[in-house]
């Protein structure tokens, strides 16, 4: 068995700290993710927790600062459940590493994002508690972790206070009806549906609510979209890009990549994300290159979770040979998906949404 219990296929990618993806078969199983199977994004250790002597402090540009235990979370707040999608920054970098060197860096695959049931408090809810002062833009996560990179103690982040004024990003205890395991941030972490996983801070401390975004080294520095020629970090690293929203991707899961299939009528199923608050609106496939597409059919699931991925199936017709089979996805927004990994490598390796392709060899039965 995998470290924490995580499914024996999974694709481990550091061991310390630990990060891992499950593979893209696997992940297509199932709408909601289950633990074993969704994707682990660390720093540092996993901190142990003892939920007797936890609080969270929220505190800033607040009326009344608040410590709040694990019980008080759960029994003085309404519950609510969102549906989202985690997604790391760095999905699909392996595919910009190929392109060009991104040293340092995790070589994930499409496997790094995830889908669950989160259930928890409204974050609203509680700065609603809290009283906003006029002044705060933004709200601040610091979490319990000791990091082990950058120049911050420990993992935080930021997103506006406009979001955080959202439905959809919560205080999250529950992962799937269960309890949060601890590497998915127990006891508590914030879920910000639609923005990058970065900002959906475990093993949550603090929230602090400010007039700028955190300070923390892995907002103001790391998490950071830099342009394409750009070959070294700046010494100002602050000047690239802050990432939040993340951008409409699409992959093919199944067929795997190499894989042989029987010729003619060949079903590819994957998933699709939109971002922010937007919806998937179509999914193209295409073998031939994107000279001619065929539309890929949604499925419902996700129909109704705007913060969640959508899965699509199609079904194209493959002569016996090599074919190297591409997608891209259409957002609610017209957001589309570049061609070409090249066009936008970074040299982080952060928001490949490329058009994703898989080579498959189609055979004669």
């Amino acid at each position: 068995m995998k470290p924490f219990d995580k499914h024996p296929d999974t694709i481990v990618r550091d061991q310390q700290p630990f990060n891992a993806e499950p593979p893209l078969d696997l992940l297509r199983e199932s709408f909601v993710t289950p633990k074993e199977l969704f994707y682990v994004r660390n720093h540092g250790s996993v901190p142990e927790v003892d939920p007797a002597g936890y609080r969270l402090a929220v505190s800033g540009s607040v009326e009344e600062p608040l410590e709040l235990s694990t019980e008080e979370i759960k029994n003085e707040f309404p519950k609510e459940v969102v549906v989202a999608t985690i997604h790391c920054a760095g999905n699909r970098r392996d595919e910009l590493m190929e392109v060009a060197e991104i040293p340092g860096e995790i070589p994930w695959n499409a496997g790094a994002l995830g889908n669950a049931r989160w259930g928890g408090v409204p974050l609203r809810e509680v700065l609603r508690t809290a009283g906003v002062n006029e002044e705060a833009r933004h709200v601040a996560f610091d979490g319990l972790d000791e990091v082990e990179e950058g120049e911050s103690p420990n993992f935080g982040g930021s997103i506006p206070l406009k979001k955080a004024m959202r439905p959809d990003v919560l205080l999250a205890y529950e992962m799937n009806d269960e309890p949060l395991a601890p590497e998915h941030g127990f006891p508590l972490r914030a879920v910000v549906g639609g923005y990058i996983g970065a900002r959906s801070v475990k093993w949550l401390s603090s929230i602090t609510l400010q007039e700028e975004p955190s300070t923390n080294f892995f907002q103001r520095s790391s998490y950071r979209l830099f342009p394409p020629y750009l070959q070294e970090e700046p010494a100002d690293s602050p000047q690239g890009l802050m990432l939040g929203e993340i951008s409409v991707n699409a992959a093919i899961c199944r067929p795997k990549e190499g894989e042989t299939v029987p010729a003619g009528d060949v079903s590819f199923e994957g998933y699709a994300i939109a971002g922010g608050e937007r919806r998937i609106e179509r999914v193209d496939l295409s073998a031939d290159g994107g000279q001619a597409w065929t539309g890929a059919n949604l499925l419902e699931a996700g129909r109704d979770h705007p913060w969640a991925w959508r899965f699509w199936e199609a079904k194209l017709q493959l002569d016996p040979g090599q074919h190297q089979i591409v997608v891209r996805a259409l957002n609610s927004a017209a957001d589309t998906q570049p061609e070409d990994a090249g066009s936008i490598w970074n040299l982080k390796g952060y928001v490949n949404n490329a058009w994703h392709k898989v080579r498959v060899n189609a055979r004669h039965a």
